[in-house]
């Protein structure tokens, strides 16, 4: 557990000596795409029978979650590639569960801590009723959790920063952007609703704000089924590839 511990704490300095720009600069765009939402639509548009700031305010927490879990994964990967320090995290005895772990969790408690920055400067707006508290932690623990793998394998596959761009750009934010984060896919056209099914982050979103106002577009049961298997699935992945050594020892 050593080695876990090391590179675990290793991570989180990382992030935390620049915290001004991964942890407030996330809560401030939160903070922007609020102000500019809600002022324009809270007065015409009501969701779920709530209004639209309360609606968006979940989904925006989850979003920066996501964004931030991935980008810290993947940023620390590839910069460890390309200045060679990685090296010094493979030579030592560390196990691949411990490696991946250790990464994931640094990710995720990134992720949490924008997420909790972004929910505390909100409630200056609205006053968030809380219907199921377990299902958030689990949908933002879960889907958290999931990024900061997949931004794992994006750091693994990724030789330069642009290629690393390139997977948040034409992956990472449409999921996220069009996941239901600014709307109910109920407001959709039908065709375009059955396309958002085909998004797992439109179940983190949906589930995570389901936490919150006890409704939701689909069950929630459902919507942590698919995430959970999408973290399965991505989690095994990621252990196959630093199994290999795949990018890292070749």
């Amino acid at each position: 557990m050593i080695g876990f511990w090391t590179l675990f704490l290793k991570e989180v300095l990382r992030f935390w000596k620049v915290a001004f720009q991964t942890v407030a600069a996330p809560v401030l765009t939160a903070l922007l795409y609020l102000l500019i939402f809600s002022h324009v639509l809270d007065a015409h548009v009501r969701v779920h029978g709530v209004s639209y700031t309360s609606f968006l305010i979940p989904g925006l927490i989850m979003m920066q979650v996501l964004q931030n879990a991935f980008a810290n994964s993947s940023s620390s990967l590839i910069q460890a590639k390309i200045t060679g320090s990685i090296v010094f995290v493979l030579l030592p005895p560390i196990s691949y569960g411990a490696f991946f772990a250790a990464y994931v969790l640094a990710a995720l408690l990134r992720g949490l801590m924008v997420g909790v920055g972004v929910l505390l400067a909100t409630l200056w707006f609205v006053e968030l009723q809380v219907a199921a508290p377990g299902w958030i932690i689990a949908f933002v623990v879960v889907s958290g959790a999931l990024f900061a793998a997949l931004g794992m394998i994006a750091g693994i596959w990724a030789e330069k920063f642009d290629q690393l761009a390139a997977f948040q750009n034409f992956l990472i934010m449409p999921l996220t952007m069009l996941s239901g984060v600014f709307y109910s896919i109920y407001t959709l056209p039908d065709f375009w609703r059955g396309v958002s099914h085909y998004n797992p982050v439109f179940y983190m979103i949906d589930g995570f704000r389901y936490g919150f106002f006890g409704v939701s577009d689909v069950s929630p049961l459902l919507s942590f089924g698919v995430v959970f298997a999408c973290f399965a699935g991505v989690t095994l992945l990621t252990l196959e590839l630093l199994r290999r050594g795949w990018k890292l020892r070749n």
